[in-house]
């Protein structure tokens, strides 16, 4: 199918702040890529802050991939190089594909904005479970820049000539399950 016949399909967003100083009333990255999503004609079902540690990410990430009803997670913090930055050690084992072209498209992108600083983002994506998944610096500006310049066009069904739509899982709201015996 030619990328000019494809449409728009709303999908059911997860945003997840890492921080251990951010919270609702100054979450302003966290804030962007909602706001930005349902802009966009996303559904954001799912919007949590946690601190900086491994089992604690890995654990909200793993409930959002398996949530039927999540077919993209947009993450924000924990992706430098202080010691409490740990949002891809948390996420690399639960990929089943990494995108390594995000991060290389993301660093030539912001290497543009902020020069050679811009080799300390450790911005990674992947494939889980049908779930794409987008780890991105807890700058609002770095979320600008991966929304803009990336994140956007992979989430449009219209974008072509390919997207990451055809890749996840088609959004099941779980109905009452009938078993037979």
């Amino acid at each position: 199918m030619s990328h000019l016949n494809r449409v728009f399909e709303p999908l059911n967003i997860a945003v997840l702040t890492v921080s251990d100083t951010r919270d609702a009333s100054n979450d302003t990255s966290g804030d962007y890529l909602a706001i930005s999503a349902a802009e966009a004609g996303h559904k954001v079902n799912h919007r949590h802050i946690v601190i900086d540690d491994v089992y604690l990410i890995r654990a909200q990430v793993s409930a959002y991939i398996a949530d039927p009803d999540v077919q993209a997670i947009l993450i924000t913090g924990g992706t430098g190089f202080t010691r409490r930055d740990s949002t891809p050690e948390a996420l690399l084992p639960l990929f089943d594909k990494e995108v390594e072209g995000f991060g290389e498209l993301f660093r030539h992108m912001s290497y543009q904005e902020i020069g050679t600083s811009t080799v300390q983002s450790r911005a990674i994506a992947g494939l889980a479970n049908g779930t794409v998944v987008f780890c991105l610096p807890g700058s609002t500006g770095a979320c600008k820049t991966a929304w803009q310049g990336i994140i956007r066009q992979q989430l449009d069904g219209s974008h072509g000539p390919c997207n990451f739509v055809p890749h996840l899982k088609a959004s099941v709201t779980p109905q009452c399950e009938t078993r037979s015996l």
